[in-house]
């Protein structure tokens, strides 16, 4: 199916693309955009002023979750009266579920929606399933009945359901954030600048220190918060400091650097494999250059970054190489040709990965 634009106004979107703004060292080199999709400058955008909302965003997150980790198994087994068994078994499910949801979070910021949207999104649900936590430990109707002596009645099916639904809503959040955070972090770094590139990497350090700082906090000062003054308090301080960091992240909307993302990576993993295939004679040109759609530090392609240029995976150079002769007699649009030049940055990793395996298993030690 074609595309709805004609071919000559694609070729006008694909040259404007390619073409460097005026004083282009003042624009990031990497693609990044600013909220409203236009190419951004880059000293008053990103780097740390950005980082340090995104880094109290991650200190919030990490306060909340390890005050609901750390507590989990008591609160089931003490306030909604399950034995040790059932409070371990849901605590496990629960703590799976965190990890596997990551899966849902990174799909949709790298194929749809973006790491700004996507964090946006989730953080919500994160903050209702918090409000719901906090309910369930302070409204009287929704609090399980007291022990009398030995004997502690089951709580009611509605005081379960607000409280697991919480729960798993918080699950949910956490997917959302937690693969999203840190590269949307350093995002805030332009790759092209050797200056920034450099605080890229003191980035990630401050990183896992917000992380173990809200850790910290949450096992020491929210548990004991729990212990003395009950669940209401210790599931509202939480819940308040999340409220706290989605309107922090906000606040930096204007300042942020966002990445556009660049569609499913299985179906342009695709692409290059059935183009490497059909161009598998094709003899490469001596000049790298001439393999990248167009000339500078920008990808032609929405969402992607140029990628250095490497002997190795010849085969999969092939699929870059769009000597104007070969399509003589083939129409192609450019919408498609977008989507065959370029390596892709899957089917390097992939094919990496055996190249290191192969190295692994004849090097000898």
């Amino acid at each position: 199916m074609g595309s709805p634009l004609g071919e000559e106004e694609e070729e006008r979107i694909l040259l404007a693309r390619a073409t460097p703004p005026e004083n282009f060292d003042e624009y990031t080199g990497d693609g990044s955009v600013d909220f409203r999709g236009h190419p951004i400058l880059k000293h008053n955008t990103g780097n740390w002023r950005a980082c340090s909302l995104i880094l109290g965003t991650e200190v919030c997150e990490r306060l909340a979750y390890y005050g609901i980790s750390k507590s989990l198994v008591t609160y089931l087994s003490t306030r909604l009266h399950e034995g040790n068994v059932s409070a371990a078994r849901n605590f496990t499910t629960w703590q799976g579920t965190c990890y596997l949801t990551p899966l849902i979070g990174a799909t949709l910021a790298d194929s749809y929606w973006g790491k700004y949207r996507t964090i946006a999104v989730f953080s919500t649900i994160y903050f209702l399933g918090m409000s719901a936590l906090t309910l369930s430990a302070s409204v009287p109707y929704l609090q399980p009945p007291q022990c009398i002596g030995s004997f502690c009645p089951k709580p009611a099916l509605h005081q379960y359901l607000i409280y697991f639904v919480g729960l798993y809503m918080i699950a949910l959040g956490a997917g959302g954030i937690k693969p999203c955070v840190s590269s949307f972090g350093a995002d805030q770094f332009d790759d092209t600048d050797p200056i920034e590139r450099t605080k890229k990497g003191a980035f990630f350090n401050w990183f896992y220190f917000s992380i173990n700082i809200g850790s910290l906090i949450s096992g020491t000062v929210l548990i004991w918060v729990q212990e003395k003054y009950g669940y209401g308090i210790g599931f509202a301080i939480p819940t308040f400091f999340i409220a706290l960091a989605i309107g922090s992240f906000f606040l930096g909307s204007e300042v942020y650097r966002f990445q556009i993302p660049g569609g499913s990576p299985l179906t342009r993993a695709c692409q290059v494999v059935v183009a490497a295939i059909y161009k598998r004679n094709v003899d490469l040109p001596v000049d790298s250059s001439l393999l990248y759609e167009c000339h500078g530090k920008r990808s032609a392609i929405e969402g992607s970054r140029k990628l250095e240029h490497s002997s190795e995976f010849s085969l999969c150079l092939q699929a870059s190489w769009t000597q104007q002769s070969l399509f003589r007699t083939v129409t192609v649009s450019l919408t498609n040709q977008q989507s065959f030049c370029g390596v892709n940055v899957a089917i390097f990793i992939i094919l990496g990965g055996f190249a290191l395996l192969h190295r692994l298993k004849s090097s000898k030690y």
